[in-house]
């Protein structure tokens, strides 16, 4: 590797460093799972919790990480991009040899929440074991039950991760999981409602969406778990895209954002005038669309209630400021950089009050991922393009082309400046030293 290291490669070697002259150890699983239940067992069988398995495991999206690439449902193979390499998503169906179907329940729960595999090796933290050692032992067992009776068995091998020294010395994740993980089963919150600790479970722990939406730290690992961690769901950098803030912020959050918005774009991908993009549309089509009311609900009663953290950004509600500005536009006045690259290019589209197409194209005005801190998923959509979810309840899917043949980094700043600043968004200007940079991640 001649390329220079990131400061967090660097920190997680010296980590790795420290645990290689340590010597390896065993960490201790839950003791609360039967041994004895394995896929063999009548009560994995039942067909009502086979079906409350299947439920838990859209909920949770399984199929984001475990379907291979041919679209053989969970068999394995998507690459998780880390910033180690890329880590191979592992056959997850009853196939006995490929896949998981010699595990016993108590093994299947060692692995998914605390992160050991049956054969006693470590799993990388791609798999988010951190959140998922929050289910009870209920829906570990019905998700069990789906995984062993509900899917086709696939008797294909899921490409090996291979990372580069000391990241392949895969036992020296107990000391990573006794350091950052977490161990703590979800515990209700007796001074807040039911449907508010509903949310709060399915956020925490099966939606793992501090995954994405949390920042990490120098080990790759979360700053938090919960809304006791001021860091938790405060946005993240993952593959090249910023998953927001969903704290209560209203610049760059969801401090604007109703619960029926939220409800609204979980379901279809469409809400308060944004539109699911990126890594966020697959979430939307293949998870949180087959969510319950009742659950999408719980969701969005609980980010509501997260206090405003790491604020950036503002939007000014002023009527005058935006029709000041697409009037400037249309006819031709706005002398700022980036203004005509957005008539010429976007305005189409996203019209010159930059409220965009209700249902067709997202709004830019109020947009809170707009006016994000870290501007990487603006700039990404503009040199790649990206598409609407496919839902069953939502708006037909539409796509936007990209840009990065006809646009320079300099235009392409130009333009991310001007949206992040017109129609009363206020948040900082873009480089075009960042665009270059982000071009060369993502080889656009």
């Amino acid at each position: 590797m001649n390329a220079p290291r990131s400061p967090q490669t660097v920190a997680f070697s010296m980590l790795f460093a420290v645990v290689l002259a340590l010597g390896g150890c065993s960490g201790r699983a839950d003791d609360h799972l039967p041994a004895d239940i394995d896929a063999r067992s009548p009560i994995t069988s039942d067909p009502k919790l086979v079906a409350r398995g299947e439920y838990l495991a859209k909920a949770g999206d399984c199929a984001a990480c475990h379907d291979a690439g041919d679209h053989t449902p969970l068999g394995g193979g998507m690459p998780i991009n880390s910033p180690f390499g890329p880590i191979y998503g592992s056959n997850i169906t009853p196939d006995p040899v490929f896949g998981i179907g010699a595990y016993t329940l108590k093994q299947f729960s060692d692995a998914i929440r605390y992160g050991k595999r049956r054969d006693g090796k470590r799993l990388y933290p791609a798999m988010p074991y951190p959140s998922l050692a929050n289910m009870t032992d209920d829906d570990v067992t019905a998700l069990y039950a789906y995984l062993m009776h509900g899917v086709k068995p696939a008797s294909k091998r899921a490409p090996e991760t291979h990372l580069p020294f000391p990241f392949n010395q895969r036992w020296g994740m107990v000391f990573w999981s006794l350091a950052f993980g977490n161990r703590e089963q979800f515990e209700p919150d007796p001074k807040r409602s039911a449907e508010w600790n509903r949310g709060a479970y399915l956020v925490q722990g099966l939606g793992h969406c501090g995954a994405c939406h949390t920042p990490r730290g120098p080990a790759y690992n979360e700053l938090g778990y919960s809304e006791k961690s001021p860091r938790y769901l405060t946005g993240g950098v993952n593959d090249n895209w910023f998953a927001p803030n969903l704290t209560g912020d209203p610049g760059s959050g969801l401090g604007r954002w109703s619960q029926q918005d939220i409800s609204n774009f979980l379901r279809t991908g469409h809400g308060a005038g944004a539109i699911a993009f990126g890594a966020m549309a697959p979430v939307v089509e293949d998870s949180t669309q087959y969510m319950t009311q009742a659950d999408l609900r719980s969701i969005a009663t609980y980010l509501k209630s997260l206090p405003a953290e790491k604020p950036y950004g503002s939007y000014n509600n002023n009527a005058h400021a935006r029709v000041q500005t697409a009037r400037s536009l249309d006819t031709g006045e706005v002398e700022r950089q980036g203004a005509g690259i957005f008539l010429s290019f976007c305005a189409r589209c996203h019209e010159v009050d930059g409220r965009g197409q209700p249902g067709k194209i997202a709004a830019l005005a109020a947009n809170p991922m707009v006016m994000s801190e870290d501007p990487t998923s603006v700039m990404r959509i503009v040199i790649e393009g990206s598409r609407s979810p496919m839902t069953e309840s939502g708006p037909a899917p539409k796509k936007m082309s990209g840009f990065d043949t006809q646009l320079t980094s300099t235009q392409i700043a130009q333009v991310v400046s001007f949206i992040r600043g017109a129609w009363g968004n206020h948040a900082s200007p873009v480089s075009d030293r960042q665009v270059e940079r982000l071009r060369s991640k993502i080889h656009k």
